[in-house]
Formats: structure tokens, sequence, C-alpha cells
């Protein structure tokens, strides 16, 4: 298969070193076009059209380093970790996640910098970037309303009750009433959130509901007179020119004066928000539930007896787990590095502990 020449200079004599990095990129845009097919079985209608169409764009590329390689090599080296995490992934869950991490690799393509990659890789690799983003951003969509609240209670759960068991055992006192103030705060927090999460939702679905068009006018469209009617007014008020929605009014207005009684003519189409806002009772039921899993995490050492340093260091190690996991997910999701979002996760929750911590001390010292 020929290729098209890179643009720019032209590269120098490729050495053992180059080959063996074209063997690295063969490898991966194998696994790569591996994890879109796997992706496609789990997949119907378009979303699987699409996926099997980028499978084949990197069959393309695959066989650009193959020719440059002069054929299939005796050896090939292992795919890299990334390639193997997205295969894994691809396997057993098809998921939204796998999708993320697919838009993060396609997005950290070496191809701009190499080379013996033509031009028309490069600006592939960008467009798969932007097919996945467009891929995932459905599942996302899907995933919005209580999978924030999950993800968001969990988080509010570890840093609140960790901050407040810290700051209660900074004072000096009992074990027993840092376990007592943890568990009020465990309560208290998780029904506080799954409240807020409710009336959240539910206003937000009321206000949808108010905002969007309705079929109170759709039985009267046939008793409108085509030439002298409002029905224009409604289609520039949703942001119509008045030349297309005079057209667009007419059009309506015929449909309607020549329907059959059965056939339905509609002034409106609903949109999909309410799919994106999600359900209140879910949201709430998700946000009590994740919030109370992450606050009962630092108060598990005094639920089993521990007290003093051990109690607070197994607390902070198990938050610290729990934060980093909450906040590469999030990263996962949004296409972000799941490390540094962890990593930043990690930082807010430690710091909250540790003012909290800080006052404990110095209302401790004060009171003694």
């Amino acid at each position: 298969m020929s290729t098209t020449p890179p643009s720019g200079p032209t590269p120098a004599e490729p050495t053992s070193r180059d080959r063996r990095r074209w063997a690295q990129y063969l490898v991966d845009e194998r696994s790569e076009a591996r994890v879109y097919r796997e992706l496609a079985e789990r997949r119907e209608g378009e979303e699987r059209l699409i996926l099997l169409a980028l499978a084949d764009a990197e069959g393309r590329h695959e066989a650009h380093w193959l020719e440059l390689l002069g054929g299939e090599p005796a050896r090939l080296p292992s795919p890299s970790a990334g390639s193997r995490i997205l295969g894994w992934m691809a396997r057993r869950f098809g998921s939204i996640f796998v999708l993320a991490l697919a838009q993060n690799a396609e997005a950290r393509s070496p191809y701009d910098s190499e080379p013996f990659a033509t031009s028309r890789m490069a600006a592939d690799e960008k467009i798969h970037g932007e097919v996945v983003r467009g891929l995932a951003a459905r599942g996302r969509r899907r995933l919005s309303g209580t999978f924030r609240a999950a993800v968001f209670g969990a988080n509010d759960g570890l840093v609140s009750n960790l901050a407040l068991v810290m700051g209660i055992g900074a004072t000096g006192v009992a074990p027993q009433f840092v376990l007592f103030s943890g568990i009020a705060g465990l309560l208290a927090g998780a029904l506080s959130m799954g409240a807020g999460e409710y009336v959240s939702v539910r206003s937000q679905r009321e206000l949808l509901d108010a905002t969007e068009p309705n079929d109170h006018a759709d039985d009267v469209l046939a008793e409108l007179d085509i030439d002298a009617n409002e029905l224009a007014l409604v289609y520039r008020t949703r942001g119509m020119d008045e030349e297309e929605a005079m057209a667009h009014a007419r059009e309506i207005v015929t449909a309607a004066q020549g329907s059959d009684t059965g056939t339905a003519v509609r002034v409106h189409e609903r949109g999909g928000d309410h799919e994106v806002v999600g359900s209140a009772l879910g949201a709430a039921g998700s946000s009590f539930l994740f919030f109370a899993s992450g606050a009962i995490i630092p108060v598990l050492p005094w639920l089993f007896g521990l007290s003093g340093l051990p109690a607070v260091a197994l607390a902070l190690a198990m938050v610290g787990v729990a934060l980093l996991a909450t906040g590469a997910t999030v990263g996962l999701l949004s296409g972000a590095p799941p490390l540094r979002r962890g990593l930043r996760q990690l930082a807010i929750g430690f710091g909250a502990a540790a003012i909290t911590y800080l006052l404990g001390l110095l209302f401790g010292v004060s009171v003694a």
C-alpha cells in the first residue's frame, strides 16, 4: 500500500532505533483497532458502525508501518501499558470508561513529532480523538444525573467526615465521643445530601417542564387561517428568522388541514433534556448512599476500637486511597488525566482535614 510522504524535510536514513519505534507503533495500532472492534461488538446501530470505521482507520496506519518495516517483523514488542489496559477493559466492560481512556490515548498521539509518520496520519489521530469524544459524550450524558450525585456524594462524605473526626479527635476527647461524632456526621450529612439532591433535580426537571413547549395548541392547528395566523411567531421565539418561521408555519397548518383525524400534527418536538437531568429519586438515593459509604470510612478505625495516633493514621490512609479512586474516576469520565485528578482530590481532602485538626488542637489547648 502506498503512503503519502510526510510534509517538511525528508527524514534521515532510518536506524535500528527507528525500526524498533515503528514496530511499537505497529503493535499499538493493532491493539487500538482491536479495542474498537471489541467495543463495536457491544454496540448497535450508528455507534457500532462508527467504531468499526475507527478500527479500519487504525488499519490504514498499521499498513503504513508495515510498509516501512518491509513486511511483518520476525519479533514484535509488547503493546504499551495503556493499550493493554484499554484492551482488558474493552473485553470485560465495554463501558464509558474505555471510551474515556481511548479519548486520552488519541489525544496523546506521537505522530505530530514523528518524522516517519505522514501529516495525514497526524490529522487522522486528531479527528479520531474528536470522534471518540463524541461517543464518550453520549455515555456521559446518560450518566450525568445519578452518577454526578454518587461521585460527589462519596467525595463529600470522605472529606467532611474525615475533617470532623480529625477536628474532634484533636481536642483530646474520649474515643467514644469521636465515634459518636462521626456517626452523627454521617447521618446528618447523608440526609442533607439526599434531600438537597432531590430538591435540586426535581426543581431542574420542573424548570424544564415550564420552559419546554407543550401540546396545548396541537388540536387547533387545523382551524387556523393559513394566511393570517400567529403560528409563525411561535417559531420566531424559538430562533427562526421571519421568512423561515412563516414557511414552517404554513407547512404545519397545511399538514394539519389535510391530515386524517388519527394523524398527529404537532407544533413542537420534545427535547431530551430530561434524560440528561436524571431522576430526582435516583439522584437523592445515590447521593444518600454514596455519602454514607464515603463518610463511614474515616470512622472505621474508631468503630473497631482503635484510638489516638493509630486510629488517625489508619483513617488518613483509607480516606487517601478512596480520594484517589474517586478523583481518578472523575478524571477518567471527563477525559482528563486520572492520576492528576486523583492527586488533586487527595490534596483538597487532606487540606481540609489538616485545617480542622489544627483548629481542634487550638480549641483543645484552650479548653485545657
